[in-house]
């Protein structure tokens, strides 16, 4: 046994400072923690962000959900490291954003609605000049669409009022104001109400096509008749509307693992169909506004990693940012470890050649004692050289050596006796 420590236990000693060192060359691990900058707690963002928080909970990374005022806010927290990823409106970006943050592809598309009164003449988002429409607060994704479409058409617009959602359609409804806006899904509760209230109207945007073409964050989308009620025919005819493509943006510099486990969450989450988009449409790497991650741009061509596909994230992730300096610690070790098996056969075997070295010498001394008292000092030394190696413990394949060796041992001690017996006589 402490002939295996002394060879095995400083090759492990040497094996484990290898691998500490490689532990602390290897990237850090990524954080297993995330600030998603949502919307407001009642909108379809903040939804989408629990789902991400639950889907990631199974990788053990908890998730902070932010209320926020909308995509406006969303960036500034970015840009200020306050959060790591966020659900943003398409189309809305400036200069300064796309410095600062980066897409992982667009996830669903968010109709552009335009809500009037029923006995109002507008056809078309350009004819609500001089109209007081809700566009949400400042902050808001709607309202900077509506600012930007504003600025498109040009012209002299009433101010906006910062109504949004229930509030915004309830104002409608009341005749507060004269239109009511929103950039949201078609689920949202508010969009179904006055898509089927009777003294309401839904117009579009009859350039559509030519703004998705300035633009790679919007899409023209259609709401075909009869989509939302075949029975009632609502809506009565094919409607066109522009739709913000919402993105996923992170900090540039959140770590790729966080950028991949988001992205496989993504799938699941929007690739779902909807009124106006067919099932597999998003993600989408296409439409956004915003620079594409590297990572993401690996993803969509290739999908999860190798290791990903059989690990978990956390030994995918470990193995991925080690392997570099594991391969060659491997190749490190293999000669160590080859090595040991002969060099504790060597240890043995030298102990073992010791021995009879030793025997060989008391043997000498034993017929060369000229008096009785020599031999029986002699033959002392060899009873405790037997004892010595009747100690020994070595494995069972060097029994065999150990078993001549105590054999020789005897044979020396019965000359040695012998000797002394004649000697007496």
């Amino acid at each position: 046994m402490k002939d295996a420590l002394k060879v095995y236990g400083p090759i492990a000693a040497i094996i484990l400072i290898l691998l500490i060192i490689t532990m602390r060359l290897i990237a850090p691990p990524p954080p297993m923690e995330l600030r998603f900058a949502a919307g407001g707690a009642d909108g379809q963002y903040y939804a989408l962000a629990e789902q991400y928080a639950a889907a990631l909970a199974e990788h053990g990374i908890e998730v902070e959900v932010l209320e926020t005022a909308g995509t406006v806010e969303n960036y500034r927290l970015l840009g200020a490291g306050d959060a790591d990823v966020a659900l943003l409106q398409g189309g809305i970006a400036s200069d300064e954003d796309r410095q600062a943050v980066q897409s992982l592809g667009g996830v669903l598309a968010e109709p552009y609605w335009i809500f009037v009164r029923r006995e109002s003449l507008a056809l078309d988002f350009g004819d609500l000049n001089g109209t007081s429409i809700a566009a949400g607060p400042d902050g808001s994704g709607t309202r900077a669409m509506t600012e930007r479409l504003q600025a498109e058409w040009g012209g002299a617009w009433a101010p906006l009022s910062p109504l949004s959602g229930n509030s915004a359609a309830t104002a409608l409804i009341n005749e507060q104001v004269g239109a009511a806006v929103f950039t949201a899904s078609v689920d949202a509760s508010y969009v179904q109400d006055l898509l089927n209230r009777p003294d309401i109207r839904l117009i579009g945007v009859r350039r559509a096509n030519g703004l998705a073409m300035r633009d790679a964050a919007l899409a023209p989308v259609t709401l075909f008749e009869g989509v939302v009620n075949m029975d009632r025919n609502i809506p009565s005819t094919d409607v066109s509307l522009i739709a913000a493509i919402a993105q996923l943006g992170v900090r540039e510099d959140l770590h790729p693992a966080l950028q991949a486990v988001l992205l496989e969450a993504a799938e699941p989450i929007h690739d779902g169909g909807t009124m106006i988009t067919r099932g597999g449409t998003f993600p989408d790497a296409t439409r956004t506004d915003l620079t594409l991650s590297a990572e993401a741009r690996r993803f969509y061509r290739k999908g999860p990693t190798f290791l990903r596909r059989y690990f978990s994230f956390g030994w995918a992730n470990f193995l991925e940012r080690a392997w570099v300096f594991l391969i060659p610690l491997i190749t490190l070790m293999i000669p160590l470890v080859q090595m040991a098996p002969p060099v504790y056969r060597w240890r043995i075997r030298r102990k073992i050649y010791v021995w009879y070295n030793d025997l060989h010498e008391l043997e000498r001394r034993g017929f060369a004692a000229k008096d009785d008292s020599g031999r029986q000092k002699v033959l002392s030394e060899i009873q405790a050289l037997q004892h010595e190696v009747g100690q020994v413990d070595v494995p069972v394949s060097y029994n065999d050596e150990l078993y001549h060796l105590r054999s020789h041992i005897n044979f020396v001690e019965a000359l040695i006796a012998r000797q002394a017996s004649k000697g007496t006589a």
